[in-house]
């Protein structure tokens, strides 16, 4: 476990190095927080209490969307464009003869970069829409811990849908058109445009039951205090559950690729 801690802070500090682009990341991400903002407060002055939240708690979706929107690479640009071409290339083939696990290694690599995002491009976009609009944020330390549960698991699921995305390459050589797909879902599904409590009918009851709601729909949810109790250990689950789901498909489609690669080298 020692090697894959080492490679997750390797994560983290190559993505600290790029300092210019996470600056423009904070700017860009305050500016979008800002539009979505405004667009929010016209629509619940229409609609209060549109899909549960009061006005207070929307615009705290909002940010929150913003802090987490590369936390959990909800548009893409995580390890997958980087593992994508490792497969197009050939070069995976010495991956998987490496004495590492392949999922694990760029797991690891990928909480580092979600640990930094999280910070260099959640915390200033959050706190500069908190001193323009009154935040529904919560004061007990505790749901502020429940919360930073959520969006591990909410990582995880993203690491795991990513990663079978990356080894669709084995199959379509490039991926590109599975990458463009699941970053269609990830924002419609996650609740990037809109929370998922205001889908209608059975739209909605699918897109919440969705890997993709953990991403999102879920902390948010558990940061403003819509899931304590059992129904914050029911969100734990619901989010464990993919993960072990979709980690377990990720490596049963990564023996599938190593056998197709064993075939063909032989």
């Amino acid at each position: 476990m020692r090697l894959y801690a080492v490679v997750a802070a390797g994560g983290f500090r190559r993505y600290a190095t790029y300092r210019m682009a996470t600056a423009a990341g904070m700017f860009t991400n305050t500016v979008f927080g800002f539009i979505m903002a405004y667009t929010y407060i016209a629509l619940w002055d229409e609609r209060p209490q549109l899909g549960g939240y009061d006005l207070s708690q929307a615009l705290t979706y909002v940010w929150l969307g913003q802090a987490l929107l590369m936390t959990c690479a909800m548009m893409g640009g995580g390890f997958e464009d980087e593992l994508m071409e490792r497969i197009r290339t050939g070069d995976i083939v010495i991956d998987l003869y490496r004495p590492v696990d392949l999922q694990l290694w760029w797991m690891a690599g990928d909480l580092g970069r979600a640990a930094f995002h999280l910070l260099g491009r959640g915390v200033v976009p959050m706190v500069l829409g908190a001193l323009a609009f009154d935040l529904a944020l919560p004061l007990s330390p505790l749901t502020w811990i429940a919360f930073l549960v959520s969006v591990a698991l909410g990582v995880t699921v993203s690491f795991a849908v990513r990663f079978l995305v990356a080894l669709s390459a084995f199959w379509t050589m490039d991926g590109a058109g599975v990458a463009q797909i699941s970053w269609l879902a990830g924002m419609f599904f996650s609740g990037m445009l809109l929370p998922l409590t205001l889908f209608p009918g059975a739209l909605g009851e699918v897109a919440r039951a969705l890997p993709w709601s953990s991403m999102l729909q879920v902390p948010a949810d558990v940061l403003l205090g819509k899931r304590t109790g059992w129904g914050l250990v029911e969100a734990y689950a619901f989010q464990g559950g993919w993960a072990l789901a979709l980690l377990a498909a990720g490596r049963a489609l990564q023996r599938a690729a190593t056998r197709r690669v064993v075939v063909q080298g032989g």
